[in-house]
Formats: C-alpha cells, structure tokens, sequence
C-alpha cells in the first residue's frame, strides 16, 4: 500500500507500508530500514551507521531477516540477512529484526563475534570504556565466551594523525564512520582506509599505499594557503562519532572514566555560530567538551576550537580578585583588594567624571551582559559615547547598517534557509570565521540544493570545498565589483538568494552600501555575521552611539520616550561617538575616563594609538575602570580591574548571527560575577540602580541607511602591492591559551600571490618574501595561487605578530614586498 503525504516544500512525498517485527507503519519512500525500525520505537544495534552520514554497511552488525512480495504478491524471504542500514523500504516489506527473527539474531552475534576477534579486551583503560557503542552490544549480541584462541593483530601505538588526534589501530573495526566525516562533512582528507583483507587499517595517508604526488594524494587539491595536506578544523568529530576507543584526544586521553564527569549542556564561546556542546567536568575541572545534537544549528558538529579550545577560561593569568591602584593620588602599582574597596573607589572615581567618561565594551559578552552595559552607560555615565567594535570597521556606514538592516531585524535568515539557496559570501570566509555555516553551506553544496558564490580576492581552500564560484575582488574594490553584478546562483533564479555579509565588508568603503543595494536588485535577503559571539546581542542591546535597545534610534525623541518610560531616566539625545572618536577624545583629553569591558589592544584597528589614549588618560588624572576575566595590556594602565566570570561560571544567553537566543548555564557555581552583575554592583555604589534594559523590538522609524560611494582604491607602485588579510579560526588568539596541542593543528602563515604579481615584482623562484607596512615588516613563505593581480594575502594574527598585525596595515592598504 502507498499513500502520500504534503513535504515542507509543497511536493508530495509517496508513503510506503512496511510491517517490522508485526508493526505495520508507513515512511517515506526512501527511508532505510533502520530508520523505519527507529521510528517506532525498534532499535537495532549497529555501528557504521550514522544519520548524517551516508550509507556505507561496512560492520554489517545491523542484519535483519527481510521478505518482500513478488510479482504474484506472494511474501519471500531472501536468501541471506540484509543490512537494514543500506537497505531502503519498499511495499509490502517485512522485516523482522532480533527481537522476533533467529536468522537476524544469530547473524548479528556472528558478526559481532568477528569484530571482536582482533579487538583488544583494554575497557579498563580505553577512553570509551564506559560510553562504548562496542560494550554495550556486545553485552546485548555477542557471546559469554570467546572461541578465538589465536594471537590478536597489533600495531604500534597510538600513531598521531595530528598533533591533537591519537589513533589506536587494534581497537578500530573498520566502521569508516571517520573517513566518511572527512570526505563528506569537512571535505578534509586527513584519514583514509588502507589495505585489504587482514591488513586492512584506518590511518593517515601512507605514501606506500595511497601513491603521493609531491607531497598531496594523488587528485587532491593544490596546497594553496594551508601549508598542511591533512590538517583539519573538524578532526575532533570522529572522535566523538568513532564507537569504540581507536580515535583519542591527545588532551582528553587517560584523564577520566567517563562515569567520573558530570555533564552540562552549554553554548560554544568563540564565534556567532552559536553551535550546542556539552562540557564534562571533574571535580571542578573541565576535562572535554563535546558536540551537541542541535539539528536547528550545528547538527552533530562543531569545530575543532569550539571542541578544544577551553582552558583559556582558568589560565594562569586569570583574575581572581579585584585590584585597585595603591597609594593616596592612585600612582601606585596594581594590589589586590576587597570587592567592597573595589567598588568604592571606582564609583568615587566614575561620579567624579559623569558626563564626561565612555564606554568600550567589546563583543564577547552575553544578551543580560550587553544589556547592562547600555543601560549603564545612559544611566549611571550619562553618555552615549558606546561602541562594542573592537576590531577594524566602517565607522558611520557600519553603524547605520546596524541599526537599520541588522538591530531587531529577528530570524530573517536561519541555517535552514541557508540549505536550498543562492548564497553570496562578501566580507567572509566561513571556514575560518563561521565554521558552522561553513558546515551548512557544504552540505547543501554536496547535495545540489545550494550554490555558493565568493566575493574575494582569491578562492580558497575552504570555498573550494564549497565548489563556490569566485566574484574576484581585490580589497578595497567590492563596492565596485557588487555595484556591477546583477545576479548570483542559479541563472533560472528558482532558490531564493542570500546575501551573507561579514563584519570584514565594513572595512571597505561603500561595501555594505552595495551589498543591500544588490541584495534589493535580487530580491536577496541579507544577513550579516560578525565573529564573535556577543556581537549581535551587543546591536539589539544598542551598544553604538546612534542606538538604544531593540534598534532604537538615539535621534528619535518617541524612541528615548519609550526608553525613558521603561528606565525611568531619559538617555542623552545626541548620538555619541564611536570607538575611533573615542580614543581620539581621550587621547586629546576632551573625555576623562573610559569603562572597558575585556577589549584586547591587538584587535583594535590602530593598537599603538589605543595604548596612547588610554596612557593620555592617566597622565591627565583620568580614569580607566576595566572589566576583565584575565590580566591584557589594559590591566596595566587601569585604575580599578574588576574580575568578571568567563562562560563556564555564569549563566546567559548568547544571540547568533542569526538572532536565535541560545540560553546556557553555569557549569560551576562559583563567587565569579558576570559583567551584568558587576555593573549593577557599580551602579548600586554610586547610586544609580540599573533598570532592567530588556526591550522589545523597536516598531518605529529605523535609522536611515547610509549611502556612501566608495572611493576609488590606492593604486600599488612599484615594488607594491594590496594587501588582502583575514584571521585565521586557529591563529594563536588568547581563546586558544593553553591548548598546545590545538596550536599544532594551526595553519601555518604564508603569503600567497599570483603568479603575474610575484613576476612584476621580481620575486620569480623566491621561496620567501618580505612584506612592509607602516608599522613593521614580516618574512614569510612565498605561495603561488589564484590570488587578484596585484594583492598580497597574509593572515591577519594580532597576538603573535606573524601575519598583516605586524604591518600595521589593514586590508587594501598599499604594502611594500620585496625577496
């Protein structure tokens, strides 16, 4: 029997009957028997098998018993058990699965005796052991005791696929599920199965096996700008997805049973992405972090950072306490003190200078915690001198853009729109800035449903596994280059258009401009994607100088009304100035203090006169009163650091580029207060509670967005040429701290040019090059790829100098290059 039933998209899907274990039930057509059993409520042991990954029946443990009727409608059984993994339903089919069949029963104690065969009995000190996929079903199908008397297979152990993940070759049967993931999800090839017969392993790539062509596999890609053939930002997944203990951490390894953890769900810290995890701790350690199951968001995956990158929140520099300046006139060194000190002389300091200070309060933080940031600098500092970029940006442009396409604009776009469109990328490389998008996009790549075009300045690794086609643009030419496409995908314009905008198109003047320009032409919807994880919580909580919660306009008197009657205090009508206006008031002494809220000087587009605002401010008598989790170059030049609590000991809710809340908890429960508690103390000392800055979106008049021409780019002379510069996921960030074994999975810093352009520079044959910027110079290796005639690409690494950071310079300034 087949009926239908209405899909999401309108087609009708044919539902096909099936009868398993006597239960008759009714699946789409296409579904695998597995599936089909889990539906109602039948589980049948496997372990190659994964819902995200496709079919492979390689362990073979799934065998049921299956009869279909033939052309007479008479039920015959087939020959031999089939696997119900790669098997898909079909009319009329009976399944019977271990529960009611012998012949399935005693095929999956078969083939669960044979895995066992060379696997090593080490549960007691196996990683999985306890969590084991292997365990458990041999406990459930396999037998009491072995007939195997002979000696197991051996192999040296661990061998190290990198410097993170460890493998142990006697443990694997060969389930594939980690060459799937590499070839299918991430599209690395970093793991491979080897050999046949007895001989058969996962490992590395082996000269001796696969045949090498320099020093890639054979049909593998060209190097371009990674550096390292088989690095991978997505290896710790087959990890988590590998059911018996053969793929390890190098971090994770021998340091728990996995009885001993207790587990909390939370949100991953690092970028907007906003992927689920799971964090396991031990007695008050973080010893893992784990992937969740967020089908809405990162599915099953999360990068390797969002994964490894942990220890940062209780390194060795961590705050624990609060530290004021000592002496009478505060010329003294940083000592440590009490909260109520603490608190006491930063409200003294702060009342002293209310109309006359501003605030800085980065990108990192949670919604409650940007929230309390806007509140507290219209409330209790009187100013709407805010600005949460800490980073290179568009200054006027960007902000309007903000507040008038971004600030309570809600889900306009998701993930699941991202799967069937036309995506078009400006200002933003997935794989190294949204890795979850990266993911999403890929896989509705691989599935035809999705076709991805690339502004940039050359295609690269993470777009070509996108299949992306190039819009080539060298920096500062994207307003032109936006300004002159009138379509994207799909010539026939059936899927919808997306417009994915990074915080990177700011940079370029009329960048955003020509963006929403094409994206009306399209009828594209636009989104935009910041890096850090409290960017787009700090635009709906109004942390610019032209905006209030919910996208409010500062200039609109019924918007500051409508604030004022929540608040119970008017916020300043005039707009403020923003990060650049900031420090250059500081810096002139037209402002006497600044509030900073965990802002790194290296992300900020000119470090050096950032460091020189904020000396100015204490040479003038200034105040600098600084929120931070662990000491920076800020400490040093504060008067009062307040400690605050990173992600693992606060609860929260960050907003992902998208707008989705993701609510998390504490890990610990510890004395550590987050920012929004710590204002609300400060506000408490000096006497102006906070109010509860939780608006609804602003239903008004919107800010008006800019139209800003872009200016024509700097033309390169002799010796020059444009610099193009992002940052890399894995680049040596203070999010990476103590994690030695994350850094060796780093991509290395190259500089990558066109061949044209290392000719007219004279740099033919040249293994390395030198690349000057204003500020200094740096020497890298020379890589020769489809980069725009006339651009040099480094990667932009502000913590250890070695990429554009060193420069001084910013993407499509003029660099000078030389052998």
């Amino acid at each position: 029997m087949t009926t239908t039933q209405p899909a999401p998209t309108g087609q009708v899907v044919p539902l096909v009957e099936v009868t398993i274990d006597g239960v008759r039930t009714e699946v789409p057509k296409g579904t695998l028997v597995i599936r089909a059993a889990e539906d109602i409520g039948i589980a049948i042991p496997r372990f190659c098998d994964h819902p995200l990954l496709k079919p492979a029946g390689a362990c073979r443990q799934c065998l049921v018993e299956v009869a279909t009727p033939d052309r007479e409608g008479t039920l015959r059984t087939m020959p031999k058990p089939q696997a119900s993994c790669t098997l898909e339903v079909s009319p009329g089919m009976v399944v019977s699965t271990q529960l009611t069949s012998e012949v399935a029963d005693k095929a999956q104690h078969g083939v669960m005796e044979f895995l066992l065969i060379n696997h090593p009995l080490d549960c007691p000190i196996c990683d999985k052991g306890g969590e084991c996929p292997l365990q458990n079903q041999a406990m459930a199908h396999g037998r009491a005791t072995t007939r195997f008397v002979d000696v197991k297979r051996t192999y040296p152990k661990p061998l190290a696929i990198s410097t993170q993940i460890l493998l142990d070759r006697e443990r694997c049967i060969l389930c594939q599920r980690c060459t799937r993931f590499s070839d299918e999800i991430a599209g690395d090839p970093f793991i491979e199965l080897q050999m046949r017969g007895a001989r058969q392993q996962i490992g590395t790539f082996d000269s001796g096996v696969l045949g090498f062509a320099g020093d890639a596999p054979v049909g593998a890609a060209e190097l371009d700008d990674s550096g390292r053939p088989f690095a991978s930002y997505f290896s710790g997944n087959t990890i988590q997805i590998c059911p018996v203990g053969a793929l390890t951490s190098a971090a994770y390894r021998f340091r728990a049973r996995p009885f001993d953890l207790v587990s909390v769900p939370s949100i991953a810290e690092h970028d907007a992405c906003g992927a689920a995890i799971r964090i396991d701790h031990r007695r008050g350690v973080v010893l893992r972090r784990l992937a969740g199951d967020d089908p809405a968001v990162n599915e099953e995956w999360i990068s390797d950072k969002d994964r490894f990158a942990f220890r940062w929140q209780v390194a060795a520099d961590r705050l624990v306490a609060p530290l004021v300046r000592d002496g009478e006139d505060g010329s003294g060194p940083l000592v440590e003190t009490s909260w109520a000190d603490a608190l006491d002389v930063a409200a003294t300091l702060l009342a002293q200078r209310r109309g006359s200070l501003a605030a800085l309060p980065g990108g990192r933080g949670t919604l409650e915690d940007a929230l309390a940031w806007s509140a507290f600098t219209r409330v209790v500092l009187g100013t709407n001198d805010v600005d949460f970029r800490s980073r290179a940006y568009g200054g006027a442009e960007e902000a309007d853009h903000l507040a008038a396409r971004v600030a309570g604009s809600g889900l306009d776009v998701t993930y699941a729109d991202l799967d069937g469109a036309d995506v078009l990328l400006a200002g933003l490389e997935p794989e190294e800035e949204a890795a979850t998008i990266f993911l999403r996009l890929r896989k509705g790549v691989l599935a035809a449903r999705t076709h991805v075009t690339v502004l940039g300045p050359y295609l690269t690794r993470g777009s070509a596994k996108l299949r992306a086609t190039l819009l080539p643009a060298a920096p500062g030419t994207e307003a032109e280059v936006l300004e002159a496409t009138d379509t994207f995908g799909a010539s026939d314009g059936d899927r919808p258009r997306i417009v994915l905008v990074g915080e990177r198109l700011a940079a370029a003047p009329g960048g955003l401009t020509a963006a929403a320009a094409l994206a009306e032409r399209t009828g594209a919807r636009l989104a935009w994607v910041p890096r850090r994880a409290g960017d787009r919580a700090a635009v709906e909580a109004g942390l610019l100088p032209i905006l209030l919660p919910g996208g409010r306009p500062v200039a609109d008197e019924s918007a500051r009304a409508e604030v004022a009657a929540a608040w119970g205090v008017t916020p300043p009508a005039a707009p403020g100035r923003d990060l650049a206006g900031i420090l250059d008031a500081l810096r002139a002494g037209e402002l006497a203090g600044v509030v900073v809220g965990g802002v790194e000087l290296e992300d900020l587009p000119d470090p050096a006169a950032a460091l020189a605002a904020l000396e100015a401010v204490r040479a003038a008598g200034g105040v600098v009163v600084s929120l931070e989790v662990r000491r920076s170059a800020i400490t040093e030049l504060a008067d009062v650091v307040l400690p605050v609590a990173p992600p693992a000991e606060k609860a929260g809710t960050f907003l992902t580029w998208e707008g989705r809340p993701r609510a998390f908890a504490a890990v610990f429960d510890t004395a550590a207060l987050g920012d929004a508690a710590v204002l609300g103390l400060l506000a408490e000392e000096i006497g102006t509670p906070l109010p509860d800055a939780s608006m609804p979106a602003w239903r008004g008049q919107r800010v008006a967005a800019a139209r800003l021409d872009a200016p024509a780019p700097p033309e390169p002379g002799p010796g020059q040429a444009v610099l193009a510069t992002w940052r890399l996921l894995l680049d040596a960030g203070r999010g990476q701290d103590d994690e030695p074994h994350l850094a060796g999975t780093a991509r290395r810093a190259v500089a990558l040019m066109a061949e044209s352009t290392a000719r007219g520079l004279g740099l033919q044959g040249a293994a390395e090059v030198t690349v000057r910027g204003p500020r200094g110079s740096v020497t890298l290796p020379l890589v020769l790829a489809g980069v725009v005639d006339g651009v040099v690409w480094l990667p932009f690494s502000p913590r250890e100098r070695a990429g554009a950071a060193a420069l001084g310079a910013q993407s499509g300034d003029i660099v000078e290059v030389t052998a």
